[in-house]
C-alpha cells in the first residue's frame, strides 16, 4: 500500500496515537513556517488575522486564571500573561511543549505549562475563569462531546469558553487554496475524519469533521450557553496563505468560525 489520503472511520485510540506522534514530529517545522505570524507573545485566532487584543473575545483577563486547551507553543497564555492573567497552558504534545518552554525562557513571559489530553483534563473542577483554543485540541479529538463536558467540568460558573476551528462548511472542498479549492466535492453531512495514512495503513494524522449543528448541540448538551459565533472574513491587503487559506477563497467563503460560549452562574 502507498501512503495516501481518504475519509475513514478510526478508533479513538488509533486518532489520539497518530496525532500525538504527527504534532510531536511536525513539532519543528509546523513553528519554523508558522512561528513568525502567530508570534511569540499574541493570542492569533486564525489564519484571517484575527487577534484577542483587537477582539475581546475572552472579556477581562485581569487577575483571571485562563486555561489555554491544545496550546501549541503556548503564544496565546504568554499573551494573557502580559494582560495580568494567571496563564496555564495544556497540549498533549511532547514536541510543542518544548517550543512552549523555550518560549518561555525566550521571552521571559512564562505561562505554566502542562502536558495532558484535552478529553480528560487533569484539572481540578471548577478552577479556572476562562479556557480558550485557537485551533488547538478540538478539530483532533474523536469525542469532542467529552472535550466540551471536560472544560465545563474545570470552569468556574459565569467562566468563557472560547475555541476556533476550520469552518465546517470547509469540508466541502478540497484541501486546496486556488480554483481547485472552489468546487464542492464532500458531503457537508459525511462526518468521516480526513484521514494520512502510511504505508501499512496505520493512520498518521487525523482530523476531524463536526457540523455548525453538531457544535452547538455539543456545547448546549455539556450545559455552556452560546453567546456568539464569529466567522472572520477575509481582510483587505491580507496575501498569506497558510494551508488552504487563501486571499482568493477567504474573500468567497469563511474559514474560520470562533465559538463564544459562557458557563452559566446558575445550573
Amino acid at each position: 500500500m502507498e501512503p495516501g489520503v481518504t475519509r475513514n472511520h478510526v478508533s479513538v485510540a488509533e486518532a489520539s496515537r497518530a496525532n500525538r506522534r504527527w504534532w510531536d514530529a511536525d513539532a519543528d517545522s509546523y513553528q519554523a513556517e508558522h512561528g513568525a505570524f502567530l508570534g511569540d507573545v499574541d493570542l492569533l485566532w486564525c489564519p484571517e488575522g484575527v487577534r484577542e487584543a483587537t477582539a475581546g473575545l475572552l472579556g477581562a483577563v485581569e487577575g483571571r486564571r485562563t486555561l489555554e486547551v491544545g496550546c501549541g507553543s503556548a503564544a496565546g497564555s504568554r499573551w494573557l500573561v502580559t494582560q495580568g492573567a494567571r496563564a496555564v497552558a495544556l497540549d498533549l504534545s511532547a514536541g510543542m511543549l518544548r517550543h512552549a518552554s523555550r518560549l518561555n525562557e525566550k521571552t521571559g513571559i512564562r505561562a505554566q505549562l502542562v502536558q495532558g489530553d484535552a478529553s480528560a483534563l487533569p484539572l481540578v473542577a471548577e478552577s479556572f475563569d476562562v479556557a480558550f483554543t485557537a485551533f488547538g485540541a478540538v478539530p483532533f479529538v474523536s469525542d469532542s462531546a467529552r472535550v466540551m463536558r471536560e472544560v465545563y467540568r474545570v470552569l468556574r460558573p459565569g467562566g468563557r469558553w472560547v475555541f476556533s476551528v476550520t469552518h465546517p462548511m470547509r469540508w466541502i472542498f478540497l484541501d486546496d487554496p486556488g480554483e481547485g479549492g472552489l468546487v464542492a466535492v464532500h458531503s457537508y453531512f459525511d462526518r468521516r475524519p480526513y484521514v494520512e495514512h502510511d504505508e501499512h495503513g496505520v493512520p498518521t494524522y487525523v482530523e476531524q469533521h463536526r457540523t455548525l449543528g453538531d457544535r452547538i448541540r455539543e456545547l448546549v448538551a455539556a450545559g455552556f450557553t452560546v453567546l456568539d459565533v464569529v466567522e472572520p472574513e477575509w481582510p483587505e491587503g491580507h496575501d498569506r496563505i497558510w494551508g488552504q487559506w487563501s486571499p482568493l477563497r477567504g474573500r468567497l467563503f469563511p474559514g474560520t468560525a470562533i465559538f463564544v460560549t459562557r458557563k452559566p452562574i446558575s445550573p
